[in-house]
C-alpha cells in the first residue's frame, strides 16, 4: 500500500516538472514556459530571460526560439514579466531600427548622443542636419560633426590624408586662409585686393571663393 502511494507521488512529481534544453536541468512547470506563442519549446524562465537579454546585447531585434531549426519569433509583450525595463525598451528599439532600411538609416555621430535617425526623403542628399535629440549639427553625408569651412568632396579628401591634413586645414582656419576652387591649393593675401590669380591662373574671389567673372569684386562677405 505504501510503496503504491510512493509510486503515484513519483508521477505526480514527474508531471509536474519540465527539462529545459537551455540549462539541461529539470525544472518546475512554474518556472517554465514555452517560448513563443506558435510553437511548443519550453524552457526555464531564467533561461529564456538571459537568451533575450544576450540577443539584445547583439542589437538583435527579431530574435528566434533558442530551438535551433526554429524560425518563429518571440514577442516582446509575451515576455514583459521577466525582463527589465531597460531591456524591453532596448528590444524595442532594436525591432525598429530592423525594420528601416539600411540606407535610410542615419546616426548622430556624436559618441554621448549616437541616437538613430531616419532619412525618409526618396533620393535627398542630407548635408547639414541637426540632431533632434542633442541638437547638435552635423553632416549626414559624411558621418561627422558639421565641416562648415569644407565641402564634403574636401572632407573625404582630407580624411584620406590623415593628420598631418587635419592639422593644416585647422591651421588654414586659424590663418584665415583661402583654397582655390580649381587646384584646392590654400593662398594667403598678404596685400592688395580681393581678387586672387592662383598659381594654376585661375581666378577668384578670396572672401567668396566664387569665379572673380561671377564676383567681380561686389563679395560682401567679411
Amino acid at each position: 500500500m505504501k510503496e503504491s502511494d510512493s509510486s503515484d507521488d513519483q508521477g505526480q512529481c514527474s508531471s509536474e516538472m519540465s527539462f529545459c534544453e537551455i540549462c539541461m536541468e529539470a525544472k518546475a512547470k512554474s518556472e517554465t514556459r514555452s517560448s513563443t506563442s506558435k510553437c511548443s519549446h519550453i524552457y526555464c524562465s531564467e533561461c529564456i530571460t538571459k537568451y533575450i537579454e544576450a540577443k539584445i546585447q547583439e542589437k538583435t531585434g527579431m530574435i528566434t526560439c533558442p530551438e535551433s531549426t526554429c524560425k518563429e519569433t518571440l514577442e516582446p509583450y509575451l515576455c514583459r514579466d521577466m525582463i527589465s525595463c531597460q531591456v524591453l525598451d532596448r528590444w524595442g528599439n532594436a525591432l525598429c531600427e530592423s525594420s528601416v532600411l539600411a540606407s535610410q538609416k542615419i546616426y548622430c555621430p556624436f559618441n554621448d548622443c549616437s541616437v538613430m535617425l531616419v532619412n525618409d526623403d526618396d533620393g535627398v542628399i542630407l548635408r547639414s542636419t541637426e540632431c533632434p535629440h542633442c541638437n547638435r549639427l552635423f553632416c549626414a553625408q559624411c558621418e561627422v560633426p558639421w565641416h562648415s569651412d569644407l565641402t564634403c568632396d574636401d572632407f573625404q579628401e582630407i580624411k584620406k590624408g590623415g593628420k598631418d591634413d587635419m592639422l593644416l586645414i585647422s591651421l588654414a582656419k586659424d590663418q584665415k586662409w583661402t583654397r582655390c576652387p580649381s587646384c584646392r591649393f590654400y593662398v594667403e593675401k598678404v596685400q592688395g585686393c580681393v581678387h586672387i590669380t592662383c598659381r594654376c591662373s585661375h581666378q577668384f574671389c578670396y572672401l567668396c571663393g566664387n569665379p572673380w567673372t561671377l564676383c567681380n569684386g561686389g563679395c560682401q562677405r567679411v
